[in-house]
């Protein structure tokens, strides 16, 4: 039986592939469904953070804008960009490491607005998990 540690452990693994150190992984009946990582400077695409890339590869497949019933583990705490994807589709629980403040404090670009502001401000509840390897996930910027 995995847990939430594995799960994070998967989007360690993950981040390592990408352009910069951020990776998510997508869960559905403690089955990983998907997994990605950030792929801006390859694409050229500002918005192609780990979590939108798992997001569009998981609902082009399942031809379903809707991640109902899925948990979304991610090495950084999803910008107000992809909390707001998550939002849109309807994913039911955030599970990151390292908090945008932590980022900031490894002198990471971030907007500084919390995935869970975003939340509140939206028509949906995700549950949000925080801290999960977190020293592991920071230790990704050094």
């Amino acid at each position: 039986m995995m847990n939430p540690e594995n799960f994070m452990r998967l989007a360690l693994e993950e981040a390592k592939k990408g352009d910069a150190p951020y990776g998510a992984v997508i869960v559905k009946d403690n089955q990983v469904i998907a997994r990605n990582h950030n792929t801006v400077k390859r694409d050229s695409d500002p918005s192609a953070h780990a979590e939108i890339n798992v997001i569009r590869s998981l609902t082009a497949r399942l031809k379903n804008p809707s991640l109902e019933g899925y948990i979304i583990y991610t090495t950084g705490e999803p910008c107000p960009m992809c909390a707001s994807a998550c939002v849109w589709t309807g994913i039911s629980e955030i599970i990151y490491g390292a908090s945008i403040e932590d980022l900031v404090s490894v002198n990471q670009s971030q907007i500084n607005i919390s995935c869970e502001e975003v939340i509140a401000q939206s028509v949906r509840k995700i549950k949000v998990t925080k801290g999960v390897l977190r020293q592991e996930c920071l230790k990704l910027f050094q």
